[in-house]
Order: C-alpha cells, then sequence, then structure tokens
C-alpha cells in the first residue's frame, strides 16, 4: 500500500535527520534536504546496493557479515553525491551514520507500525 511507503520514507528522513543534528558523521541542511535524500538512497539501496553485495561477497563471508556496514555506508556517500547541502564526513562516519539510522528505523518503525497494526 502507498501509505506504507510514505510511512517509511518519512521513517527513514528523520532517521536521516536526527543522526545529522545529534552527531557531526552527516551534515543536512534541512529536513526537506533529508526527504529527497532518502528518496535517492531508497533508488541506490535498490540498484546499486546488490551490485557490490555481489563483487563483495568474499569479504563480506569472511567477516561475517560485519563488510556489510562499510557497503551501507558506502551507500550513503554515494547518495550524498546527488547533493551539494549533504557532507559526509569519510567511509568510518559513513558506515557509524548507516548503524546509528538503522537503528532509528527500527525503533521508529517499531514504535509505529505496532501503534497502528498495519
Amino acid at each position: 500500500m502507498i501509505i506504507n511507503y510514505i510511512i517509511q520514507l518519512l521513517i527513514y528522513s528523520v532517521a536521516v535527520y536526527i543522526v545529522s543534528k545529534v552527531t557531526n558523521f552527516i551534515e543536512i541542511k534541512d529536513f526537506k534536504t533529508a526527504i529527497f535524500f532518502s528518496i535517492v538512497l531508497g533508488i541506490v539501496n535498490t540498484f546499486i546496493k546488490p551490485i557490490f553485495f555481489i563483487l563483495t561477497f568474499p569479504i563480506t563471508v569472511l567477516t561475517f557479515g560485519f563488510f556489510l556496514i562499510f557497503i551501507n555506508g558506502l551507500m550513503l556517500m554515494i547518495s550524498s553525491a546527488f547533493f551539494k547541502e549533504i557532507r559526509v564526513k569519510g567511509c568510518f562516519s559513513a558506515a557509524l551514520a548507516s548503524i546509528l539510522i538503522s537503528i532509528i528505523v527500527y525503533i521508529f518503525t517499531h514504535l509505529i507500525f505496532v501503534q497502528i497494526k498495519f
């Protein structure tokens, strides 16, 4: 349903904006930019991330999946390249930001979808 996608988009936008304001890993100008960044991040995760996952599968297996954190950080860096209002400090900062974004999205998703019961 389209409303679920809109809610997920807003959750990701809020998570990215919170991480940008609480930490210095990523800098975002305003919430409108965070919404557009979340859209681009979703597109990058849909089309580019699987390619990186296949190419780095051996190292991902050797590190027991830990390398996926850096792939997620790289997806943040690729997405931020489309915006001049967004600045990611570096690869390690992007990896840490992706962990924080994932935690916030997990918490908000469970709070919202448990309350609404879609």
